[in-house]
């Protein structure tokens, strides 16, 4: 059964696999990371894991039971109780239901371990997956996104402490 950890320095070369092996099904439906993310990826994660301690961000994989990993789950700018979220899952799990249910722990592992009250996410027109992943998980649309020069939906989904 997979799990969704806290992102954190053991899970560099998963990750750096992850993001290798699934590069072009990514850039179908959102920008591509450039040969720079790759050539960089060590000092981009120790970059990564510095701003997660410093509490602006929280990472998270979902790892399978053999170490890979399956997805990425991001929460972004944590401030005053909001953060974006940022996700994405490898391309032979997708379309079943993993993003969902991950998205759906997230929002959970949001309000108990970081307390967020908000979060926020958008995606390009033309990723109906993400769209209908985040509907799915709870969201509703809020309006116009601007995605680095692309247009798109923006979502909000307001977070209950669940007990």
């Amino acid at each position: 059964m997979p799990k969704l950890k806290r992102l954190h320095a053991g899970h560099a070369p998963a990750v750096l696999a992850f993001e290798l092996a699934n590069r072009a099904y990514f850039a179908a439906s959102v920008p591509d990371r450039g040969d720079d993310f790759f050539d960089k990826f060590t000092d981009r994660y120790s970059a990564l894991l510095a701003e997660q301690e410093a509490g602006i961000c929280a990472f998270y994989v979902l790892v399978a039971e053999d170490g890979s990993v399956l997805g990425r789950f991001n929460l972004y700018d944590l401030e005053n109780g909001t953060a974006e979220l940022g996700y994405r899952v490898a391309q032979h799990v997708a379309g079943r239901g993993v993003a969902t249910a991950t998205v759906q722990e997230l929002c959970r592992l949001a309000a108990a371990r970081h307390g967020l009250r908000t979060l926020r996410a958008g995606t390009s027109r033309e990723n109906v997956a993400s769209q209908r992943v985040l509907i799915k998980a709870g969201f509703v649309l809020v309006g116009p996104a601007d995605l680095g020069g692309k247009s798109g939906p923006w979502y909000q989904r307001d977070l209950v402490l669940q007990r």
